[in-house]
């Protein structure tokens, strides 16, 4: 069939009997009886009714789409998202259904709306509550704990429920994913927003929560997602964060999210084997977490209250394991130990007959630094490699987060010498780390660590340019047969040039022979 527009369209076709014609035929058939073989039946009426259909199947993407009507409404569902997340709106116009063609945009509209709305939750503590329409129906189909609260055999019939223990904006985006299809994660609620989802069962959600928290998890707030990591029961979440306190332990003792964390994880954190940081660190972020846990309990932050909260706990920090002169500057002179302490500590250091401690004396283990060497050999020729001042580079990328403590360099091929290196770590141009530092190299082919202040975290997947500008003896033994791709551990690591180096290295030969990481 072609239209009026001379373009062609698909047709179904519905054959309607008319009422008046069927009920004519079934008279007549019943007077003749048995002669109905014999005689024809008057013709029947039909009404042919043409729809018109599009040639080509719709698909998912198109059914769902994310923008705004086609009729080009202004009332778009965008639109009425805002207006719900502010104030319990009701729709105006009567034909609003018509706006919009699938039930997912339907339903949407619905959602924090009091149109229909058969039950009404009052969410927050005391002084914070904020009134939330919702529908019986939507909340169970998306929660079997809605389900069991309106149509179990429980059940009671309450037109509003109170939750004072869930923030109105985390329950609001639990709802918003029940009734939009949609998530919306920010990170001042996402932690509010994971309870609500563990709370009421809506597994998708929680993992949603999951993921953005370890998306963005950094030394700042390691410890606070500690904490909450195991009150949630991750796993999974338990052992990233585990990495990053443990590789950057001193940043996140130094963190504001170290003072907010329980005593359960504060103790689980002192006893760390591998916690990479010095222990005058250590001590240091204990008296600070002292001082918010008097805070906390209404006590006068005295030296007498910090040893009371402390507790058992300050025997977790391996204080004979400092420098002598960080013992004499610092965890002598606090007021923390008490004189015997203090005495017996000194004895330790300085006595052939050790005193016994309550202190653990042995050093943490740490964490063992992985070098990813990207030359299969390297070599030096007269007059060959000069520095004199330009920047060597390199890019980079893994496919696991691993933490960059440094890189290793070749040295002087003309005997002994110290180099003056500046590292510098960067992606798309901005800085992560860097550091100035003096390294001496005695003449052999081996690499020399330069380290950063505090490993950087680096994410899989993505480019990073790590360069250096070295200063000291010009003529310097060089990497060559340089490889793409090295295997390190568990980690995969690929090479690519960097358009920053103007001094000749490059995948092939060059600086910057190894990256040193932790994994």
């Amino acid at each position: 069939m072609v239209d009026a527009r001379g373009k062609n369209m698909k047709c179904l076709t519905f054959f309607l009997m008319l009422p008046e014609t069927v009920k004519n035929r079934s008279k007549k058939g019943s007077k003749k009886g048995n002669s109905s073989t014999s005689s024809k039946l008057p013709p029947v009426c039909y009404e042919i009714i043409t729809l018109k259909t599009k040639k080509k199947k719709k698909m998912a993407a198109e059914i769902f789409p994310n923008k705004k009507p086609s009729n080009g409404n202004p009332n778009s569902i965008q639109q009425y998202h805002q207006q719900n997340l502010n104030n319990n709106n009701t729709i105006p116009s009567p034909h609003w259904r018509g706006l919009y063609s699938t039930i997912r945009e339907r339903n949407a509209v619905m959602f924090n709306n009091d149109l229909m709305a058969d039950v009404h939750f009052m969410v927050g503590p005391p002084g914070g509550t904020e009134r939330i329409p919702g529908h019986k129906y939507v909340l169970a189909v998306g929660s079997s704990v809605f389900h069991a609260m309106f149509y179990g055999e429980l059940a009671e019939d309450n037109d509003e429920i109170r939750i004072p223990d869930v923030e109105p904006a985390a329950f609001l985006a639990m709802l918003k994913y029940m009734y939009c299809d949609e998530i919306d994660l920010a990170a001042d609620t996402v932690l509010a927003t994971l309870y609500a989802a563990k709370k009421y069962i809506v597994p998708h959600l929680a993992r949603a929560c999951v993921n953005f928290l370890e998306t963005s998890l950094s030394a700042k707030n390691a410890c606070v997602l500690l904490s909450q990591s195991c009150l949630f029961e991750e796993p999974d979440l338990t052992q990233r964060c585990w990495e990053v306190i443990e590789a950057q332990a001193e940043l996140a003792l130094k963190s504001e999210g170290f003072c907010d964390i329980d005593f359960q994880t504060f103790e689980s954190i002192l006893n760390r084997e591998t916690l990479n940081a010095k222990e005058i660190v250590v001590f240091e972020a204990a008296l600070n977490w002292a001082e918010a846990e008097c805070h906390r309990q209404e006590l006068p932050p005295t030296i007498e209250n910090k040893r009371k909260v402390l507790g058992k706990a300050l025997y977790l920090i391996r204080i004979p394991a400092m420098a002598l002169d960080e013992f004499a500057d610092g965890a002598a002179q606090s007021g923390v130990l008490t004189v015997n302490e203090t005495n017996d500590i000194f004895l330790w250091y300085t006595a052939a007959k050790k005193p016994d401690l309550e202190f653990v004396s042995k050093p943490r283990n740490g964490l063992v630094p992985l070098r990813c060497h990207r030359f299969q050999s390297c070599a030096y020729r007269s007059n060959q490699w000069r520095y004199r001042g330009r920047c060597d580079s390199i890019q980079f990328a893994v496919d696991k987060r691993v933490f960059i403590a440094g890189f290793g360099l070749y040295g002087s091929s003309c005997g002994s010498a110290e180099y003056s290196a500046k590292i510098e770590l960067k992606r798309q141009g901005v800085i992560l780390g860097q550091n100035l530092s003096k390294y001496f190299s005695d003449g052999s082919s081996n690499t020399f660590p330069v380290w950063f202040e505090y490993p950087v975290q680096i994410e899989p997947d993505t480019f990073y340019t790590a360069s250096v500008v070295l200063d000291g003896n010009e003529l310097s033994y060089f990497g060559q047969e340089g490889m793409t791709e090295v295997q390190c551990g568990k980690v995969t690591v690929q090479f690519q040039c960097s358009s920053d180096s103007t001094n000749g290295t490059g995948v092939q030969g060059g600086q910057i022979p190894e990256l040193i990481f932790y994994a």
